[in-house]
């Protein structure tokens, strides 16, 4: 090998570690923004140094991403390709970005990703997809990324999002889904850590098929979330109106027209009967309000625990002053009986005491002659 083979060699080991003239460096920190120049991204990428952790290639008017372009960059962990023009993304485009967490695609012409675009990304904790052309997203889409707390898909032409599309992200704390064609959304079953949820700007059908929406909106408010306003589309009564204040008591017929549609009434069967049962048992519940009904309950409990102590106090108070009025008028009659008992009992014994002596008197028996026209004998 000759010497100018050896600087060659050196000169270019020597350009694949420093700052590409055109961005500006700092550590490890590269900002390739904003560049304002007909300049490849395989050019900048080819200069970059390996210990890259933070690169920004926003706003260049990028239209495409070759496949292995980050192939050398392992230690990234900040990507942002906001503000450019590209419309698709090879499969394997991430695929060695095996640190990141934090990745940007927004404002770009994205029409529809790969399945497997993010799963190798097993350390993403952010992903920010807003303000392209997406109409549809694979319900396998985010598998895989269980470190995920912030995803953004806002501002596309999503009309629908399936069920499952949340899957496995049970870290995932923050989603914005606003700026949408949305009239439903059923896709939050299992995202149970979710604490801030945007929602804005869909044209949301507050029918029955929103009651899963209503209730996940009432769970976050509870447990100190943040919702932004909801505001309804359809039906026409309810257009403008903020599903967050609807009360849920409006959505009770829904019950008995999905237990309707599952359990069909028979031919001899009563509807009216049946529908007054179903709807007589369901009792929608709003989580917000139970706080706030246990404490009035636990007031009205309280101050008639209260009255009912003071009414049986009053009770055994008056039949204390009861029982002893009703002494004291007793008393009083036992006397009257008593002192209206004595004057005849003393005339009576004046009456007896007038009697004994003439009885007791014998020898003075033969006076009776003076009074009595009886013989003698008789007297005697």
């Amino acid at each position: 090998m000759n010497i100018k083979s050896l600087l060659t060699i050196l000169s270019l080991c020597g350009m694949s570690t420093s700052c590409p003239s055109v961005c500006t460096c700092n550590g490890n920190q590269t900002d390739c923004s904003d560049l304002n120049k007909l300049i490849s991204l395989a050019s900048i990428l080819d200069q970059l140094p390996s210990h890259t952790a933070s690169l920004t290639l926003s706003n260049n008017n990028f239209t495409t991403v070759k496949p292995g372009s980050f192939s050398n960059l392992s230690d990234l962990f900040h990507l942002d390709l906001s503000r450019n023009l590209l419309s698709t993304f090879h499969p394997s485009i991430f695929s060695q970005l095996n640190s990141l967490e934090f990745l940007d695609v927004s404002e770009n012409r994205l029409v529809m990703l790969p399945v497997s675009l993010f799963s190798d990304l097993r350390r993403l904790a952010e992903l920010v997809l807003k303000d392209n052309r997406l109409k549809e997203l694979n319900p396998d889409q985010f598998k895989g990324l269980t470190e995920l707390k912030r995803l953004d898909i806002s501002l596309n032409h999503l009309s629908s999002l399936h069920t499952n599309l949340l899957d496995g992200l049970q870290k995932l704390t923050w989603l914005s889904v606003s700026g949408n064609k949305l009239t439903t959304l059923h896709s939050l079953k299992h995202a149970m850590g979710l604490q801030h949820l945007l929602l804005e700007g869909n044209p949301w059908n507050c029918n029955c098929e929103l009651i899963p929406l209503k209730h996940r909106i009432e769970w976050i408010l509870y447990k100190g979330g943040h919702i932004d306003s909801v505001h309804c589309s359809y039906p026409t009564d309810l257009r403008g109106k903020d599903l967050r204040n609807i009360p849920t008591e409006i959505f009770g017929h829904c019950h008995y027209l999905h237990f309707m549609t599952r359990n069909p009434p028979a031919a001899d069967s009563h509807p009216e009967s049946s529908g007054d049962c179903i709807h007589q048992r369901y009792r929608p519940v709003s989580v917000r309000r139970a706080a706030a009904t246990v404490v009035v309950a636990g007031v009205v409990c309280s101050v008639v625990c209260i009255l009912m102590v003071v009414t049986a106090i009053y009770g055994c108070i008056y039949a204390m002053m009861a029982a002893n009025k009703q002494q004291q008028l007793k008393q009083g009659d036992n006397h009257q009986q008593m002192s209206a008992k004595e004057p005849e009992q003393d005339l009576m014994n004046e009456q007896k005491e007038d009697l004994m002596p003439s009885i007791r008197r014998g020898p003075e028996a033969p006076e009776c002659t003076e009074w009595m026209a009886f013989p003698p004998e008789v007297c005697v």
